[in-house]
């Protein structure tokens, strides 16, 4: 799969780029996969506006995703590979021996009539699962569980993929695709193979229109308002401020902690990402 410009016939598809959905399924979904998602329009349930910029987005159904892979044993054939409209990765749509149907996150090199399997040790191909503690050292993988039998809560984006180190009695090393070195159980499960879509992050939006099909309204700068509107707001002329940033009710942001005490997961962090 890769991407597709056009023709500059004007200012708006001028810069747009947009993916050429090669090898794609055109049928819709699979209804039994699917519910309903509602569009809130960034209000909570008593009506007030609790997230800004959002609203306006199309119409679109939510794919139920398989993250836990807890069918273990059973083998399963890609029926087909699917676009989703709620990320960035391509999902695959799985028709189980038992007759059970799932979607899981699509990585490169699975196609259409694929057998995988998840079970505590399976083979290394694209698309399969297992425990960490059996993968052999350099197996890249994703959907990558941080507690077990939670479900892949890491590495699920487009293109995205991790990379076992090494491994420390019960736990594995793991380089994640910031570059932080993480400890976690060698019970924990992941999913063999890179994310699918890997030209995601080459692709240009082009023009407003496309974010706001998205549901992503115009954002407006503090600086831009008024004093009444934001505390970063007034000033004679163009201002930058004058205050570190902030939210409109003074919370500072970029950098702020707002991190709740909790038992802290940073002790299985063995390098940063960031020295």
């Amino acid at each position: 799969m890769g991407t597709r410009k056009f023709k500059p016939t004007s200012p708006g598809i001028r810069f747009m780029m947009v993916s050429d959905f090669e090898g794609i399924a055109k049928e819709g979904p699979e209804k039994g996969l699917c519910v309903r998602l509602p569009r809130t329009g960034g209000r909570c349930n008593t009506g007030r506006l609790t997230a800004r910029n959002v609203g306006g987005r199309h119409r679109r159904q939510f794919r139920l995703i398989d993250f836990k892979r807890e069918k273990l044993g059973v083998p399963a054939r890609v029926a087909r590979i699917e676009y989703d409209p709620n990320r960035s990765a391509r999902i695959a749509l799985l028709h189980y021996t038992d007759g059970e149907k799932r979607y899981i996150l699509a990585p490169v090199g699975l196609n259409v009539n694929d057998q995988v399997l998840s079970s505590m040790k399976a083979d290394i191909r694209p698309g399969n699962t297992m425990a960490l503690k059996h993968m052999p050292q350099g197996t890249v993988m994703h959907n990558i569980e941080m507690k077990r039998g939670r479900g892949g809560q890491m590495v699920r984006s487009a293109g995205t993929s991790a990379q076992l180190m090494a491994k420390e009695g019960k736990y594995v090393l793991i380089r994640l695709p910031s570059g932080e070195l993480r400890r976690i159980l060698g019970d924990c499960r992941a999913t063999v193979g890179q994310v699918s879509n890997v030209e995601h992050s080459g692709i240009s939006i082009g023009k407003a229109g496309r974010s706001r099909w998205l549901g992503r309204r115009p954002h407006t700068r503090g600086v831009a308002m008024n004093p009444v509107d934001h505390p970063m707001g007034g000033g004679e002329g163009k201002s930058s401020g004058g205050r570190h940033p902030c939210t409109p009710w003074g919370i500072p942001t970029k950098g702020k902690k707002t991190r709740r005490k909790k038992k802290p997961s940073t002790r299985f962090i063995v390098s940063r990402r960031t020295k």
